[in-house]
């Protein structure tokens, strides 16, 4: 195992919820031989992060590995805006078939591994948390239940919700106080996990730690508000000219996984008409940028640099960071 190392680069801060300091200058430019075996790059949407990855990955020769929970799914390319360059764990998935956090972390580790073997260096970009964390270290997943188990309680809940909840607080008074008596998702899903000996709320539930698989360095891309909004309406309507309409109506016509359903986008397009539809999507993937951003910052270590400049510039900051280590 290894943790998050002391980062020298005068261009970058560190977010103040972290405990390390930014004190000097990185390596000679030409360097490529870097002590990270992996730099992972987050950032919101529209930030930047698949071109970033992108140059970064191409001056490493090595690739990138996307750590986005929808990019997965094929035949949603423009909706999820995936990357031109061949990127790892991009279209990988029928949209009705669904994707979990722990297939994906077998993917992301075995890809990883494959690249640190054959190029020296890994990139892993991404603005799906979860997904960011499970391809940097061996994150505890909770287990998977049955459909049968899930449709009974579900019933339970729906019968007497009150009365699921007792029997929550019962078996798991730990995720019975974190949950609401009225939030049927978790408390069927904390019913779940008890059923199988696990918990919604475990003892250790801290998300991140500084422990990761491979020698990492974790960098966030940040941007002005007002840039970042402008970006992600620019984005949105050079999604609806690219014919995004039409890829979603495709889509529709077959099966569509609960996990790919929750694209971004997709049920506005379905449902509504197309001007409107565009504003809601601007709407929600703002308030989805501002999560991203609070998410951002619990990364321990990570180096945030200033995206609001040319992709080059961004990507070899980010390489300085590597470098310095």
């Amino acid at each position: 195992m290894h943790t998050f190392g002391t980062i020298r680069d005068t261009r970058v801060r560190i977010s103040s919820l972290c405990s390390q300091w930014v004190v000097g200058r990185g390596a000679p430019q030409d360097l490529t031989t870097l002590a990270p075996d992996v730099i992972a790059i987050f950032g919101p949407t529209a930030s930047g992060k698949s071109a970033v990855a992108q140059h970064v990955a191409d001056v490493l020769r090595t690739e990138v590995v996307s750590s986005d929970a929808f990019q997965v799914y094929r035949r949603l390319s423009i909706l999820t805006n995936q990357p031109t360059e061949p990127t790892r764990l991009v279209a990988i998935r029928d949209p009705a078939e669904t994707m979990s956090v722990g297939e994906y972390a077998t993917l992301a580790h075995l890809a990883i591994d494959e690249l640190v073997r054959t190029h020296g260096t890994a990139v892993v970009a991404g603005g799906t948390g979860l997904y960011f964390r499970a391809a940097l270290a061996d994150l505890e997943v909770p287990p998977t239940v049955d459909g049968s188990t899930r449709a009974r309680l579900e019933r339970l809940y729906d019968d007497d919700p009150a009365e699921a909840h007792a029997r929550l607080s019962a078996v798991d008074p730990a995720a019975a106080a974190a949950v609401h008596v009225n939030d049927r998702r978790r408390v069927v899903r904390a019913l779940e996990l008890a059923a199988v000996g696990s918990s919604l709320s475990p003892a250790n539930d801290r998300l991140w730690s500084e422990t990761t698989r491979r020698p990492t360095v974790a960098v966030g891309l940040e941007l002005p508000k007002d840039e970042l909004d402008r970006r992600i309406a620019e984005r949105t309507d050079a999604m609806i000219s690219r014919g995004v309409l039409e890829e979603v109506r495709s889509v529709l016509r077959g099966p569509v996984s609960q996990t790919a359903r929750k694209t971004l986008g997709l049920d506005e397009l379905a449902a509504l008409p197309l001007a409107e539809a565009r504003e809601r999507i601007v709407v929600r993937t703002r308030q989805y940028a501002a999560y991203q951003r609070k998410w951002m910052r619990r990364i321990p270590g990570i180096v945030m640099i200033d995206a609001n400049r040319p992709v080059e510039q961004v990507g070899d900051a980010v390489l300085d960071v590597a470098r310095a280590r």
